[in-house]
């Protein structure tokens, strides 16, 4: 949710943020139900200010029952034609896009994303690559049929040497950016519709979200649902900020519509585990700004100790979700798909999120929505997929990362 003030004083610029991020949105039908909401509200203010003088006169012996009787109904009606007009304009408002920054290009898709950087280069194999399914099968280090008999597709259970791997790789990331001033934190999976609401994943991302209709509550797809939430309706001291979380947990994802060449393995699952990393900061752009980079380099730096070839990208426009503001993309070089494919997503989102989850805190004399943003530490099983690929050996067997040795007993290669 963005700040109301700059729907009414500078539509223009949300327009242009809406066609830019391909939200279908009527603007200027926003702007005219605020009217509406707010000369309801005045009429409504003043019909609640006759009662009140009419009620009195009734108290006082007055002759006036009939027409408090009157102007009682009347400001029934009109709270309940309150409420419907702004229901509706709520409904809208909360559909409107974050602004975008000045870099991000325009464009429909990660085929417009620009190219920032990329480190190192891609090994050559000189044996016949195998994909990770084949490596991980033939390794023990995967169970895909016990699982999908029970579970359903996508469904998998690491078993071995990759759940050992899993955890190392897991750990080596919190340990990463715990070292530099991270809190960790394991929080709830389960959370209440307003959660997800105010860390701007509903009403759009429904149809990917896991619903326990029993109980009327959601399995998020990441931590940050739960570590943005943990501060909403708060006001938080100043000198609390920055708060920086590592956040880890499993995370559940539909993946409706999902198919292809993604559909196979482990790179698009319903299940995985993630280390999460959530910054909530003042609401100065300078400082957000620094903090996204900060964020951007926690994760570059554990892809280097990993030895992955990677390359990061702007994203552009259409791959910039309802309530970022800038977004960078990492992705890590797959040779079983002989191609770079996401496995990091840096955001950052202003007041978006704040605003939403009631997220304040004392800047002298008044009170400030906090800015928020995030970034993937690391999300496994797609980062084994990388793992064993880049580290597969001509008799099948995967070389571990050296930093991860030290979390698997000294283990240097996974063998049959």
């Amino acid at each position: 949710m963005i700040n109301l003030e700059l729907i009414r004083t500078d539509p223009d610029a949300v327009k242009r943020a809406a066609h830019a991020k391909r939200v279908d949105i009527d603007i200027d039908h926003l702007v005219e139900l605020d009217r509406e909401v707010r000369r309801s509200t005045e009429q409504l203010d003043t019909l609640r200010h006759g009662l009140k003088q009419a009620s009195k006169q009734v108290g006082a012996g007055g002759e006036g029952r009939q027409v408090a009787k009157e102007l009682g109904d009347r400001v029934r009606a009109a709270e309940q034609a309150n409420r419907e007009l702004r229901a509706r304009f709520d409904a809208l408002l909360a559909r409107v896009p974050n602004i975008l920054a000045p870099e991000v290009p325009e464009g429909d898709d990660d085929r417009d994303n620009l190219e920032v950087r990329t480190w190192s280069t891609p090994r050559t194999f000189d044996f016949p690559v195998r994909d990770h399914l084949e490596l991980m099968l033939g390794l023990g280090m995967v169970n895909l049929d016990g699982p999908r008999k029970f579970a359903g597709g996508r469904s998998y259970a690491l078993t071995g040497p990759g759940a050992l791997l899993e955890l190392a790789v897991l750990r080596y990331a919190l340990d990463t950016v715990v070292g530099r001033g991270f809190t960790p934190v394991i929080p709830p999976v389960i959370v209440r519709e307003q959660a997800l609401f105010g860390t701007g994943f509903f009403p759009g991302s429904r149809e990917e979200t896991y619903q326990l209709p029993a109980d009327d509550l959601y399995l998020v797809g990441t931590s940050e649902v739960g570590l943005v939430a943990m501060h909403s309706d708060s006001i938080l001291a100043e000198e609390q900020l920055p708060l920086r979380y590592a956040g880890w947990s499993t995370c559940f994802r539909r993946e409706a519509g999902a198919a292809g060449r993604d559909s196979r393995g482990l790179y698009r699952v319903h299940q995985f585990t993630k280390v999460e990393q959530v910054v909530i900061c003042h609401a100065d752009p300078a400082v957000s700004e620094r903090e996204h980079y900060g964020l951007l380099d926690n994760s570059e730096t554990i892809l280097q100790g990993l030895g992955l070839p990677y390359r990061v990208a702007l994203a552009c426009s259409g791959e910039t979700g309802l309530g970022q503001y800038r977004k960078h993309e990492v992705e890590t070089w797959m040779p079983g798909r002989d191609s770079y494919s996401e496995t990091h997503s840096c955001s950052t989102l202003l007041d978006f999120q704040a605003r939403r989850s009631r997220i304040r805190y004392r800047a002298g004399a008044r009170n400030e929505f906090a800015f928020t943003l995030n970034n993937t530490a690391v999300a496994s099983p797609r980062i084994l997929v990388a793992i064993v690929e880049n580290y597969q050996n001509a008799d099948g067997s995967v070389t571990v990362p050296e930093v991860l040795r030290p979390y698997l007993n000294g283990l240097e290669v996974i063998t049959r």
